[in-house]
């Protein structure tokens, strides 16, 4: 029985014990968030007062902009790494994480991703660090070993800035949250299935 299912969990990497541990990972973080707004007064990390919005949070609102800001991000990632070297070494480092994860953990990591780091980041972190001191924090945590840490590291700061500028604009955190799962979980079957090393036919 576990001879069999091991290898089933490696068809798309490796066991599925290394995608359950990410998501225990990633439960953690968004317990943390959910101490740190209780510590502040304000457990309800889920929602802030938007900017300009009559004061209430606009959950629909949100949902539109992140959407938006989801197929302008996988649009973006993309066109430079078709087009940018930088890009390309970026997604050379990343793919055997992404490979280490298989397809099959594609989805759980991408929306345990999503709501754990949009938890700790946007809903407890920004209100008290601010939209630039949230974003260049999410931006640092964002480690990779090699050449391309610097990139990784400024990439996930200006996508946390703009997450973070829906949340703040919208006082909804359910924007991010989806726009953030959708860009994961492309994008990590993108890093699965598209070797930069290749040539592809337009």
């Amino acid at each position: 029985m576990r001879r069999g299912w091991t290898a089933q969990g490696r068809r798309g990497g490796v066991d599925r014990t290394v995608a359950a541990t990410v998501v225990l990972v990633y439960g953690g973080l968004a317990l943390l968030g959910w101490f740190i707004g209780w510590l502040r007064g304000a457990p309800d990390v889920l929602s802030c007062t938007p900017m300009g919005l009559g004061g209430r949070p606009q959950p629909l609102m949100s949902l539109v902009g992140g959407l938006g800001l989801a197929l302008a991000v996988i649009a973006a990632t993309r066109a430079l790494v078709r087009t940018t070297g930088w890009a390309r070494e970026l997604h050379a480092d990343l793919r055997p994480v992404a490979r280490s994860l298989g397809e099959s953990a594609i989805l759980p990591v991408a929306l345990a991703s999503a709501i754990g780091e949009e938890v700790l980041f946007r809903g407890a972190l920004l209100p008290a660090l601010g939209l630039l001191g949230s974003s260049l924090l999410f931006g640092v945590v964002h480690q990779l070993r090699g050449r391309s840490r610097g990139a990784w590291i400024a990439f996930a700061a200006l996508v946390g800035l703009a997450l973070g500028g829906l949340f703040a604009a919208t006082g909804s955190l359910l924007g991010p949250i989806v726009a953030h799962a959708l860009i994961n979980a492309v994008n990590l079957r993108f890093l699965i299935e598209h070797d930069p090393g290749v040539a592809h036919s337009t």
